[in-house]
């Protein structure tokens, strides 16, 4: 299997399993919380018969890259999304971000001033600030945060088997998805390390990008669903549409948070076009 191994934390180098496909402009994607690169098959299956190349990745504790005990802020995973630019010497790359993904992005042009990237799409992303404060007011409660944490701690296939319900818009009268979907989707996500698992939610919960995205200075797409229970968009594509210089801002009207997959074809269409 194809590893690079990322030294972003100096006390424990891990290996990042990624996956290279097609031919034609770059592009990276980056998976949300909690899944795995996987997660992007319906995209690469549709883009790269467009001419784009498609590289994902599982962040470290998802999927099949390594599970340390450390290393889950943000300034570290954007030293992997680093890694994987590098170690493949890709140039001219489009930055493709779901939800907790794109706190990635945002802390890559922080810290690494946007080297090799060309454009950036934002996806259900949880940036710029997903925490509620005094000067966030749109955002999630602390106590929203602390709940979800200690499910997780006493029973993580109770808590997911609901959050997965929210995550796609599934409720008495919408099935977007299929039981079988769902069920799958728990299997992924009960693959991931359960200490990457909280400690993910913990730094995307968090992290305050609100000084990271105004540093995003090429083309940016932002997509956000206007019925996402997880990620509200209050809190989130509206305020990067406004923070980032230039950026498109497509609102998909009764698209829950996972959108990459109940709205597909038209997120695959859109990012053809903007690629």
């Amino acid at each position: 299997m194809p590893f690079i191994k990322s030294f972003s934390n100096v006390s424990e180098p891990v290996n990042i399993y990624y996956e290279d496909a097609g031919k034609g402009k770059n592009v990276v994607f980056i998976h949300g919380w909690p899944l795995s690169g996987s997660m992007w098959e319906y995209q690469v299956t549709t883009l790269i018969k467009h001419g784009i190349r498609c590289i994902t990745y599982d962040r470290r504790g998802f999927g099949k890259s390594d599970y340390p005990a450390t290393g889950y802020d943000y300034n570290t995973l954007a030293g992997d999304l680093k890694a994987i630019i590098e170690g493949l010497d890709l140039q001219d790359v489009t930055l493709a971000g779901f939800s907790m993904g794109g706190g990635e992005i945002a802390k890559y042009f922080s810290l690494f001033g946007g080297e090799r990237v060309k454009k950036v799409v934002l996806i259900s992303a949880v940036v710029p600030y997903m925490l509620q404060t005094e000067d966030n007011p749109a955002g999630v409660p602390q106590e929203v945060f602390d709940k979800m944490a200690k499910a997780m701690t006493e029973d993580r296939p109770t808590f997911l088997e609901g959050f997965n319900k929210d995550f796609y818009g599934v409720d008495l009268l919408n099935h977007p998805v299929t039981e079988a979907y769902l069920a799958n989707a728990g299997n992924k996500a009960m693959e991931s390390s359960p200490i990457a698992t909280i400690e993910c939610a913990k730094a995307f919960a968090t992290t305050d990008f609100r000084e990271d995205v105004v540093k995003i200075n090429v083309p940016t797409l932002i997509i956000h669903g206007k019925a996402d229970k997880t990620v509200p968009i209050a809190a989130t594509g509206d305020q990067s549409a406004k923070l980032i210089n230039g950026a498109t801002y497509f609102i998909y009207e009764n698209a829950p948070h996972g959108l990459w997959f109940t709205e597909k074809e038209t997120l695959n269409n859109d990012l053809i076009e903007f690629i």
